[in-house]
């Protein structure tokens, strides 16, 4: 996979548009915040706790 030039962001906006229309847009563009933000949180503890688990394993 390469990197996105100008005109394929454009033309896959243009598409999202087509399907989805103008309103539904935004929300959806919320709700994929929103999701990837949980996904954030939600790996940054799974990360805290294999280190919990190290130094837990360290001491004994």
């Amino acid at each position: 996979m390469g990197n996105l030039g100008m005109g394929e962001i454009i033309l896959i906006v243009f598409f999202a548009l087509l399907i989805f229309g103008p309103k539904k847009l935004p929300e959806l563009g919320k709700a994929a915040g929103n999701t990837l933000r949980e996904f954030k949180r939600a790996t940054k503890g799974i990360m805290e706790d294999d280190e919990i688990e190290k130094k837990a394993n360290d001491i004994k």
